[in-house]
């Protein structure tokens, strides 16, 4: 079963699910804006990409985030997803990273950005 993120109700009262597309980019997500150590039974499980934002921008920080994205990915997400390519531009309060992965699946190449901070609309 794939719950949707977050957690919620369907119409009928019931768990609301996903299909495996948007659970997986929902996973994605998940392990992108936890921070290490934030999971008390799981303190290796995200990537503690969302703090970035609070840090000077530099390429060697782009790319050891990188690192520890697709590192990140595929320790919890090597059964669903083969990693492609991982992008992260940080630029002043927002920061974007976009994931390029395979469905184990159904062998389909998806690409996923995710934005962080940033001005609210």
């Amino acid at each position: 079963m794939n719950l949707a993120f977050p957690f919620g109700f369907d119409t009928t009262g019931r768990t609301a699910q996903a299909n495996t597309s948007d659970h997986v980019r929902d996973m994605i997500e998940l392990i992108l804006f936890t921070a290490l150590g934030e999971r008390v039974n799981r303190p290796t499980f995200g990537s503690g990409t969302a703090q970035l934002v609070f840090t000077p921008n530099s390429d060697v920080l782009a790319a050891a985030q990188q690192q520890a994205i697709q590192a990140g990915l595929q320790q919890w997400l090597s059964d669903l997803i083969r990693v492609q390519s991982v992008t992260v531009l940080a630029e002043d309060a927002t920061l974007q990273v976009t994931v390029v992965y395979l469905l184990v699946s159904n062998q389909q190449q998806q690409s996923q950005q995710f934005l962080y901070g940033g001005p609210t609309q």
